[in-house]
């Protein structure tokens, strides 16, 4: 098999001559990824996906692999190899082999491999489109959402009569399951589950392995979520019956281990946007309902059952970090572990509820996979994905707070220039989220994506990253305190953050920037329309004009839940929040920075912003990305967005 040129095989944009010593956008390129983390049902074993950004003259993709460790750390090997990723580690309960998704045979299958290594078996031999997966827990079948090709389709597209309706013929996926083991002489045929109208998306196993509850909603627009529903279906029969289908969504079913209740998530009603959700649980033979006790932020992940059938296991963020809950079926919500520094993701129980495997990772500390058990909650790492790294300074990164004009109590995270000298002003980079709803927490700075901001403070930046009202973590009235009002108390949150940093000491008031992507775009195109403070801005993939957004966003439902109504009842509430409604007021220095493929912020509020600018004589620069989506996603792209970001900031403010 012909060697991998992984990480900085590109001379064209690195010149390998140079050995940094001090974080570079190069650097973070190679930063190594992980993803979910898996422990064996007997609580000896540890999967990991581990990723690594290949660039080649013809690649620039992210390739997954799965490890394997011993629980201790002990033993750790890759698992699989090759040019095409395998994701989606799932241990087979016997603890012998390790089920997983790819496409090394043209299509994505399943797969699986033996613990011990060797060849890896192919499971399916899909032509169509294959989603989430799960191993019964008797170890017999293994259950899959897909939708399968339509020959159709194929012949249109060849024959250029590959025409649309808006709408129509929806690519919903059923539900299947496949024979875990076959004779050596035949093919596994998968036998269909659930063949409906709907779309499935999660999915979970009866301990007794005869029931499958699953998440269904009427297509896979992502702005049906609101109307999601829960099923169950008998395996043999295929007979379904509901679970719960309200005007909430319920979403993410889960079997406790003695099989008596069904846990799953379910939004206020009407579901909203800001994400008001509750765990509830099913009681199986009388279909009784009982909604548990609230979490701090409203907002939990559900995670699986305790061992013992009597806690349910969530995540949520709280502030810069998350944290872990276990909420009883009798009793208060109670707080499991929020770490010192840092945070935590894709919390990962095994089947028997006794261990779990998350990553975890702090502003200086790059992610690595853990096994915790939950009888003693020690982290243990599993993983030595990013061990080898350059060992070059990083900025100091503290939680600040301030309050805003309204008084509204506002925290972030300030990241301090390397070798910061108290009483010298540095010039200070305003980075703002997206969301709105979403939360800066305490990930590792060096990671790569859209803001190098390792290299930020090592060029001599600091770096302020608010939580403005509307973000996640602060509780549920925190959440809702930016509705019909985007631009103007979260706005006054960011500025009197600037003026607290400068108040600090550590800000020069005349060498300022601010950035941000999607929400964070609105907010950078927002801020220049109403101050001229900032002498460069980057707006990434920004909300500019929230009438046209409304009619070209794949979630038309987004902003009237915001403001109330549509557009066409509030016209003036839309164009009052449009950063273009002000553009006649910029003058600061702006780049632009799109993805073609944008469905979420289609390219067009780009443009839009952008010709504006370029028309009033306003130093502008707009960068389109092919083929990606709202977020940057190859390497060669992400690696190109950290330079721009940096060239824009060294031309303006230094």
């Amino acid at each position: 098999m012909r060697r991998l040129a992984v990480l900085l095989v590109m001379s064209p944009l690195v010149c390998l001559a140079q050995t940094p010593t001090f974080w570079t956008p190069e650097v973070s390129m190679r930063v190594k990824g992980i993803g979910s983390v898996v422990p064996s049902n007997d609580g000896t074993l540890t999967a990991y996906e581990q990723s690594i950004n290949v660039m080649e003259p013809e690649r620039s993709e992210t390739l997954t692999h799965i490890y394997l460790a011993k629980s201790d750390g002990s033993g750790r090997i890759q698992l699989t190899r090759g040019e095409k990723s395998c994701t989606s580690p799932s241990f087979s309960p016997d603890g012998q082999y390790v089920y997983f998704k790819s496409s090394r045979a043209g299509e994505g299958n399943l797969w699986r491999i033996a613990v011990r290594g060797g060849e890896a078996e192919q499971l399916t031999d899909w032509k169509g489109k294959i989603g989430s997966y799960e191993v019964s827990p008797d170890g017999k079948l293994v259950a899959f959402t897909a939708r399968e090709k339509d020959p159709d389709e194929e012949a249109a597209r060849k024959e250029k009569r590959d025409f649309r309706v808006v709408d129509e013929k929806p690519k919903n996926y059923g539900l299947w399951v496949i024979e875990a083991e076959s004779a050596a002489t035949q093919k596994r045929a998968p036998r269909a589950i659930v063949k409906t109208n709907y779309h499935i998306e999660g999915f979970a196993w009866s301990p007794d392995s005869r029931f499958l509850a699953f998440a269904h909603v009427p297509t896979p627009n992502a702005d049906d979520w609101p109307k999601s529903d829960l099923s169950e279906v008998d395996v043999v029969s295929g007979a379904v019956r509901s679970l719960a289908a309200t005007a909430a969504a319920e979403s993410d079913p889960s079997y406790s281990r003695d099989g008596r209740h069904i846990a799953f998530e379910r939004s206020s009603i009407p579901p909203t946007w800001q994400y008001d959700t509750r765990i509830v649980v099913l009681a199986r033979d009388s279909g009784a309902l009982r909604e548990l006790p609230a979490t701090f932020d409203q907002n939990p992940v559900l995670a699986g059952w305790s061992s013992d059938s009597k806690s349910l296991l969530v995540r949520e963020p709280k502030g810069t970090r998350a944290a872990l809950y276990w909420i009883p079926l009798d009793g208060p919500v109670k707080t499991l572990y929020v770490p010192e520094r840092g945070t935590i993701s894709s919390p990962r129980l095994n089947q028997a509820g006794t261990h779990i495997g998350v990553a975890m990772e702090s502003s200086d500390a790059p992610p690595e996979a853990f096994f915790i058990a939950l009888n003693g909650w020690k982290p243990v790492r599993v993983s030595a994905a990013n061990v080898d790294l350059p060992k070059y300074p990083f900025g100091e990164t503290a939680v600040v707070a301030w309050k805003s004009k309204d008084g509204m109590p506002v925290e972030g995270l300030l990241t301090y220039p390397v070798g910061f000298e108290k009483g010298r002003k540095y010039p200070l980079i305003l980075n703002i989220h997206g969301g709105p709803a979403g939360v800066f927490g305490e990930s590792f700075i060096g990671r790569p994506g859209a803001y190098p901001l390792a290299t930020f403070a090592a060029k001599g930046y600091a770096i302020l990253r608010p939580n403005p009202r509307g973000s996640s973590g602060y509780g549920k009235k925190f959440r809702v305190a930016n509705l019909s009002d985007w631009g103007y108390g979260d706005y006054e949150d960011l500025m009197a953050g600037v003026d607290h940093v400068i108040t600090m000491g550590v800000a020069d008031p005349d060498r300022l920037a601010v950035m941000g992507w999607s929400y964070g775009g609105f907010m950078t195109s927002w801020v220049i329309g109403h101050t001229d403070r900032f002498k460069a801005a980057v707006v990434g993939a920004g909300v500019t004009d929230l009438l046209s957004f409304t009619g070209t966003t794949d979630i038309p439902g987004f902003l009237p839940d915001y403001f109330a109504g549509e557009p066409w009842k509030n016209p003036e509430a839309y164009r009052k929040h449009s950063p273009i409604t002000y553009v006649g007021n910029v003058s600061t220095p702006t780049l632009v920075l799109h993805g073609e493929a944008d469905e979420r912020v289609p390219i067009t509020q780009g443009y839009q912003f952008y010709s504006g600018l370029k028309r009033r004589g306003v130093a502008t620069r707009m960068v389109v990305y092919p083929r990606t989506p709202h977020g940057v996603r190859e390497p060669k792209f992400i690696l190109d967005v950290m330079q721009r970001h940096l060239d824009w900031l060294e031309r303006y403010i230094k």
